[in-house]
Formats: C-alpha cells, structure tokens, sequence
C-alpha cells in the first residue's frame, strides 16, 4: 500500500487511473527532461522516482518540468524524507507517495511539520521577512 502526503498530512490514494495510460507519465529520476517537451501535453500527472533519499535528480527534474510550462500534478514516488517535503514542494511538487513502512517509520507529525514550507526558506529568515514564520 501507499500513502500520499499533502500539506493536509497522510492521505489514501486519489490517482485512480493507473500509470499506463496517456494522461500519466512515471519518470525515473534520471530522465532527460528535455525529451519531455513534446510528451506533456495532455499528461495529468507526472510521478518521479525516487530511488534513495540522497538522489537529488528527482528535485531538479520537478524544477525544469515547471519551467518548462508543466502545470499537472506532480508527484515524488519512493524515498522521500520528510525533511526532504519542504524541498520537494519548492521544487514543484504537489505531493510525495511513500510506502507504509516509511510512513511508519516517520509519521504524519513529522511530515505535517514541514507542511508550511514556504516558512521553511532560509533566505526569508536571513532578510527577517514575516514569510518566515
């Protein structure tokens, strides 16, 4: 099973359609996303996997599909930390897919404390703006 993390916390899947079809693209991280120009139109979604937490590529991958113009939902599939969430959502992300071992490991409380992550900006805490929370 999966459980998919939101701003709002855990959630049941909603992506009813499956991976396979026209209106959804699985990417592994390492995917060219200048290939991919062409092949978004359309799309609904876009999952990208995650193969370990310290594999970044995923994160540059969801910055270049946004802009590019890709205005779907955007997925991070795999491992996902929840210190990674903030990252991910600045990154374009609507949301991350974890398996139930890691939502476990790692509950709602630890992912719902990066849920503000326009909060969680370095730069706004250093020029003392009210977006840092």
């Amino acid at each position: 099973m999966t459980v998919i993390v939101t701003d709002a916390g855990f959630g049941p899947e909603t992506w009813t359609k499956g991976f396979e079809g026209e209106t959804a693209l699985d990417l592994t991280s390492d995917a060219d996303p200048s290939a991919l120009v062409n092949l978004t139109q359309g799309v609904e979604i876009i999952r990208i996997d995650f193969p370990s937490f310290a594999d970044g590529r995923g994160f540059t991958l969801a910055r270049q599909l946004r802009l590019m113009g890709y205005g779907g939902r955007l997925r991070a599939h795999g491992h996902v930390l929840a210190d990674q969430y903030a990252m991910a959502r600045r990154c374009g992300f609507d949301e991350v897919e974890i398996n139930d071992e890691l939502a476990a490991r790692q509950p709602q409380d630890q992912w719902l404390a990066r849920a503000k992550w326009n909060a969680h900006n370095y730069q706004a805490r250093l020029r003392g703006s009210p977006a840092a929370g």
